[in-house]
């Protein structure tokens, strides 16, 4: 047998893998991994058809199709009111999560620190600690998930090398504020420390909240790499594209990486998107058509006895139940596969220590009747 010493030794199967498998096993409503259930643009699609049959088959530019960047480069002029240069800070990506990694990848040395707030998103401290780095973790303020930003005053040390920020965020719901960005950049001022920003549901934010973009911050730009998903943007996260927006001279070195791993991207994707991004109302609509399906969805759940958090984004909302059970969140997340045929995510998976505040996170990335099944079922609950 050949020995392969595991760089991931502590890490198994996602969470999310193993609940998408339950979840056909049990015949189950799926509201666990957060994808939409519902036909993304017929429009869109077309145009990548067209693009296909057009005999745009072949690599395009290792950094992204030029007219998409130029293009996304014009819609953040108009949302951010922040000039980027096409060519040289913006490169197109197999998906955000590969952003993530990139970014990563080309920044972190072993031993580096990198802070990162949790709950979070699960792809964070595998991808540091594959690159020898070491996670510095701070617990979001329970219940409203907010910063202490005192405490990530004090763990700053000499071999801080990057914090993470994720806004909207994943798996919460909750959104950064003007004051959050001035905290972080009154904390990274005059320093090397680097800012990894998760932005991948950029236009998923609700309540008339504005979306604290790094772009709008053009000192914290020049220290940052910015990842984005059209996956999330345009209800196709299985294209698995997306992008990543840096300052010229750290661009340089996620290219370096970028080019030995994938090299480009899917082309016929890109001229598709290129096209059908000048449309702007398809993402100036997301904030208001999420949050009427968050809302649906929170109104449909005053018939269970679960007790609901805030969310002010992304695709998901968390909802408590700990005045109802001691169980463990996981063990009540299989009871609610088991027993009631509904899928959801225990937020314990999200902290690397397992913290477990008894908390479930559901996906309202659904269709109104997918919403309603779930739902009834949850109404006998006991």
């Amino acid at each position: 047998m050949i020995q392969l010493q595991s760089k991931l030794p502590n890490v198994g199967t996602t969470i999310f893998t193993i609940m998408s498998q339950l979840a056909v096993e049990y015949n189950a409503v799926n509201l666990g991994q957060g994808f939409p259930d519902f036909p993304m643009s017929e429009t869109l699609t077309d145009l990548v058809n067209q693009a296909m049959k057009n005999g745009n088959n072949q690599y395009t530019h290792m950094n992204g199709l030029p007219l998409l960047r130029k293009r996304l480069a014009e819609k953040i002029e108009k949302l951010y009111n922040t000039s980027i240069d096409p060519d040289m800070q913006i490169t197109i990506t197999p998906g955000g999560t590969y952003a993530i990694y990139t970014a990563l990848t080309a920044a972190l040395q072993p031993g580096d620190e990198v802070i990162v707030f949790e709950p979070c998103y699960d792809s964070y401290i595998p991808n540091i600690e594959i690159n020898g780095a070491i996670p510095v973790l701070i617990n979001l303020q329970y219940p409203d998930y907010s910063i202490p930003w005192e405490e990530v005053k004090q763990k700053i040390t000499s071999k801080t090398r990057m914090i993470m920020i994720n806004s909207p965020q994943n798996p919460t719901g909750a959104v950064l504020s003007d004051v959050d960005m001035q905290q972080l950049q009154a904390i990274t001022a005059g320093t090397n420390i680097m800012i990894l920003s998760d932005e991948v549901y950029e236009h998923l934010i609700f309540d008339d909240i504005p979306h604290q973009s790094i772009l709008r911050y053009p000192d914290l730009l020049e220290r940052s790499f910015v990842c984005f998903s059209f996956g999330k943007t345009y209800h196709c996260t299985g294209w698995k594209l997306g992008y990543c927006i840096s300052s010229a001279e750290l661009m340089k070195e996620f290219r370096k990486v970028h080019q030995f791993n994938c090299f480009t991207c899917n082309t016929p994707l890109q001229v598709g998107i290129a096209d059908y991004i000048t449309k702007e109302e398809a993402y100036l609509s997301l904030p208001k058509f999420y949050q009427a399906k968050r809302d649906y969805f929170a109104e449909l759940m005053k018939a269970t006895p679960f007790k609901a958090m805030t969310s002010h984004g992304s695709y998901f909302q968390c909802y408590s139940y700990a005045h109802l059970s001691e169980e463990a969140d996981k063990d009540f997340a299989l009871r609610l596969i088991k027993e009631y045929g509904i899928v959801t995510i225990p937020v314990s998976a999200f902290y690397k220590n397992g913290k477990d505040d008894r908390v479930l996170r559901f996906c309202f990335a659904k269709k109104e009747e997918t919403l309603e099944k779930a739902v009834e079922k949850l109404k006998g609950f006991s």
